[in-house]
């Protein structure tokens, strides 16, 4: 396997290159820097998102973007130090104007690869909002680690629906990166979520900040799940270096790059 193509590593001529090899096409890792319980890091989700796109990349040749590391994480309250959140407008605004630079560079493909539960309604937001804003220069999509393939998803919520610093998370970071890992300091919690019919913040659900059972954390098991993520998202990105519209130029050509309306 090659090396990851680290974007931030390149002087602007290897990026121009990088660009027409690639097709076009970059990864933006997005994580959080948040508490994760008394026995994992808080630059947990980046470490994850970090990780599964160099994979992606030293697979594929496909760059990478410096991982984006302050998001939404609003939700953990400010209970347990280690907690730094953008609000959801910033964060929105700060993803948009990150893709407008690799747009006006000459990028034509942006996906973003999310590892923080917290993200994923926000980065939504802001899909919906690039879409049409680089309505045919750009494509833009959203994949989250946690979710490329339904078994990932089984596993990841095996101990927890509303999971956090469980045992998927445990299990990663024993293998990435172990020295940054408490396992002594392990305190399990339940998910108390089941049948609620509100959505409550994390210190109205946890006592520690932990939803799950990080204790049957296991490095094997962490280098299993790891190597099943970077592969399921080196095939997405293979696809999504193909991909084209659905419909043909001819079909949506005429409307306004900016709105998608009509063209008069």
């Amino acid at each position: 396997m090659k090396p990851a193509v680290h974007l931030d590593t390149l002087p602007w001529p290897k990026v121009a290159e990088a660009r027409e090899t690639s097709g076009g096409i970059l990864l933006l890792p997005v994580g959080a820097t948040e508490q994760h319980g008394p026995h994992l890091p808080i630059n947990t989700d980046s470490v994850i998102a970090s990780e599964v796109c160099a994979f992606a990349s030293a697979e594929t040749g496909v760059p990478v973007l410096p991982t984006l590391s302050y998001t939404v994480s609003s939700g953990h309250t400010g209970k347990w130090p280690g907690t730094f959140s953008l609000t959801h407008e910033t964060f929105i605004s700060t993803v948009r104007e990150i893709v407008a630079w690799a747009a006006h560079s000459g990028w034509s493909r942006l996906l973003l690869v999310n590892s923080h539960f917290g993200n994923d309604a926000s980065l939504r937001v802001a899909i919906e909002k690039l879409r049409l804003e680089f309505f045919g220069t750009l494509q833009i999509g959203l994949q989250n680690t946690f979710r490329l393939t339904e078994s990932i998803w089984e596993y990841f919520i095996s101990d927890a629906e509303d999971l956090h610093a469980n045992q998927a998370e445990t299990d990663l970071l024993l293998h990435l990166a172990p020295e940054t890992v408490d396992m002594a300091a392990v305190e399990d919690d339940p998910d108390r979520t089941e049948n609620t019919c509100f959505s409550y913040p994390v210190a109205q659900t946890s006592l520690n900040g932990i939803t799950g059972a990080p204790s049957k954390g296991s490095a094997d098991k962490g280098k299993a799940l790891f190597k099943e993520m970077g592969e399921a998202l080196a095939q997405i990105v293979r696809r999504a270096s193909r991909e084209s519209t659905p419909l043909p130029p001819e079909h949506w050509a005429h409307l306004s790059p900016q709105t998608g309306e009509v063209v008069t």
